[in-house]
Parts: structure tokens; C-alpha cells; sequence
């Protein structure tokens, strides 16, 4: 990032509060900069259409795995980097605490909780392939439903 702030290469960014967007501010913040001025184009959209702007201007693009690889219009765009720690997309399964007051629908989400941390979800998960590339790591430890 420091380079292409450095080079104001142009660079598009979701700028939609979402768990990319806010990734994408964090990695700012650590390399001590804030983009600014007409090569950083927040352009306030889901991640397709971010993809489309940044293929149209040849942009530098922070994206996920699972987008990128549905992704039909790369244009010139290829994956520069990828596997650091600090680009872990972590996917929750979170249950509602208003989910209490009805048993019926507890008991599915218990039972989806149960599935998606036992090892036969876990390697659903984790074979889930695009273009035969892997898309999700598993990480659950699985553990019964409380």
C-alpha cells in the first residue's frame, strides 16, 4: 500500500463500511497513511462492482478469494498478494440471542452450529473449491451446543 500511495497508482476501494472495506482502513492505519485525492476512488459499492471500476481504470483492488475467483471480468487484474495474516477473512456462525424466546428456531440453529463445527462440516467447508481453488480455510473447534 505504501507503494501505491507512493506511485499514486490508482486504487479503488469498496468504501462501504463492509468487512473488506474495513480491512482495507485497518492496512492503511498500519502502514501510517490515509489515501486521499483523485487516484484512491472510494466508490461506496458491493464487491462485483468494485471489481468492475478497478478493471475499467486498471486499479489496484483489495478483494476476497471467493469474489475474485466468481470473478468473470478480470481484465488485466491479477493477484499480487496474498497469504499474510493480516488478510484472514474470518467467517462466524453467530447465533441470535433473540433466537431464546423460540424454541423451534434455537433448536435449527443449534443444529446448524453442531453441523458446521463437526468434522464432516468442517471438511465441506474446507473442500469447497472455485475453478478448483480453495476458497475457505475451516477453523471451527468442534464442540456441542450449549
Amino acid at each position: 500500500l505504501k507503494a501505491v500511495a507512493a506511485a499514486r497508482a490508482p486504487f479503488v476501494s469498496r468504501g462501504d463500511e463492509s468487512g473488506t472495506h474495513l480491512r482495507e482502513r485497518t492496512l492503511w492505519d498500519a502502514a501510517g497513511l490515509a489515501p486521499e485525492g483523485p487516484w484512491y476512488r472510494a466508490v461506496g459499492a458491493g464487491m462485483g462492482t468494485a471489481l468492475n471500476i478497478a478493471v475499467g481504470m486498471n486499479a489496484y483492488i483489495l478483494t476476497d478469494r471467493a469474489s475474485w475467483l466468481n470473478f468473470g471480468n478480470p481484465g488485466a487484474l491479477t493477484i499480487l498478494f496474498e497469504g499474510d495474516p493480516a488478510l484472514i477473512n474470518q467467517y462466524s456462525f453467530l447465533p441470535m440471542a433473540a433466537l431464546a424466546d423460540r424454541p423451534d428456531r434455537a433448536a435449527r440453529a443449534a443444529a446448524l452450529e453442531d453441523w458446521l463445527t463437526s468434522e464432516r462440516g468442517q471438511k465441506t467447508i474446507g473442500d469447497y473449491r472455485i475453478s478448483d481453488a480453495p476458497v475457505f480455510i475451516p477453523n471451527a473447534t468442534a464442540t456441542p451446543a450449549d
